[in-house]
């Protein structure tokens, strides 16, 4: 009897033990697949203003608040917009100081929470940029989904779509370049977006599935009087980008494509996320085998399995911690003559624009050009 009542016990600590790592394992992954649109990633440190004066604004001393370039910095009920680290001005030894351009909404006082954001502007392209635009419902196979439209001269469209942690006023980045370019843009909001329809399961499939949205928003493209299509997609945006170019049936209208940040293996993704939100090393395997048996996702494909076949430009730089380079770079190498790196040192995931606009405008005008 002794025996049984130790065998049992033993059981019991072992399928408790397992339902333990179980449940740890899809508390971990729920960093990737139910990341909230808008929100920071957690790869993205808080900062506490300092201080505030006329164009300039004090920021906690940390290699985030020392990037070059141009940056939205969100808090809880206030964004403003922030441009270079001021060398020569007056600051404490624990922070920095850049060039405060406008606070677009809210205030900004000291003591106050804030982060970096990729995200520019707020609103919509007319609020935001003055340009005009129309508010439309692309059909998509789990209902409506909102987009925004800014029209053009060109019968070739680029279509953008955002990536983790953003929703479609990221895209508005570029916005104003593509419409002096004039290309008809559409901006689109997908499956788990505000306003969009919610996905079956509840959660993000890093791009495996909700590329068929992107899908519906090239059939709506070509309804529309789109000839060809460019896709510009910002990290799992980009991952989108690239199955529609691979399986949709409207794959032979797309001419083009523009990768910023891919994540082209959810797996190092996923494991950056959950370690971002202090996943113990040893959980990580679980994070990901609980992602695989949530969503289905397929074993990871590297970068050498991804074979796109039209030209393809990517942005992408070393210092990206969720989606690192290396993938990018085997990419480019295994497709020489279809597919361009540009590099973009000291940026973090999505914000290869931020870091450097007017060489990331250039590059993309290059581009561009010869598929007008």
């Amino acid at each position: 009897m002794r025996t049984v009542k130790a065998t049992a016990a033993a059981l019991t600590v072992a399928l408790a033990a397992g339902a333990a790592s179980v449940a740890a394992g899809r508390l971990a992954s729920d960093a990737a697949l139910k990341a909230p649109p808008g929100r920071p990633l957690p790869t993205e440190p808080r900062l506490t203003v300092h201080a505030t004066a006329a164009g300039q604004i004090a920021l906690t001393r940390d290699l985030a608040a020392l990037r070059p370039g141009t940056y939205g910095l969100a808090g809880d009920g206030s964004h403003a917009v922030v441009g270079p680290v001021l060398d020569t001005a007056t600051h404490s030894a624990d922070s920095v100081v850049r060039r405060l351009v406008r606070v677009t909404h809210g205030s900004l006082e000291p003591g106050d929470k804030v982060w970096l954001t990729p995200n520019v502007h707020i609103g919509n392209p007319s609020a935001a940029l003055g340009l005009d635009h129309a508010d439309i419902d692309v059909p998509g196979e789990l209902g409506a989904l909102p987009a925004w439209f800014v029209p053009g001269a060109r019968d070739t469209w680029v279509i953008t779509v955002h990536g983790l942690g953003a929703t479609r006023e990221h895209p508005m980045n570029v916005m104003e370049f593509l419409h002096r370019q004039r290309f008809p843009v559409l901006d689109l909001a997908y499956r788990g977006d505000l306003g969009a329809p919610r996905p079956p399961d509840g959660l993000n499939h890093l791009g495996e599935t909700e590329w068929r949205d992107l899908d519906a928003a090239i059939r709506y493209a070509v309804r529309y009087g789109a000839e060809h299509v460019v896709l510009h997609g910002w990290s799992t945006g980009a991952t989108m980008a690239l199955r529609a170019a691979a399986h949709s049936g409207m794959r032979e209208r797309i001419s083009g494509l523009v990768l910023d940040s891919p994540v082209l293996s959810w797996t190092t993704t996923l494991r950056a996320l959950a370690s971002a939100h202090r996943t113990p090393g040893a959980l990580l395997p679980l994070a990901v085998r609980a992602a695989q048996g949530r969503t289905g996702l397929e074993v990871d494909r590297t970068a050498e399995n991804v074979l796109p076949t039209v030209p393809t430009l990517i942005f992408h730089g070393p210092d990206d911690t969720l989606a690192p380079w290396e993938h990018s770079r085997r990419l480019v190498n295994a497709h020489p003559n279809l597919i361009a790196l540009h590099t973009v040192p000291n940026a973090p995931h999505s914000a290869m624009w931020n870091a450097d606009p007017k060489a990331y405008e250039e590059a993309l005008r290059r581009f561009l050009t010869p598929l007008m």
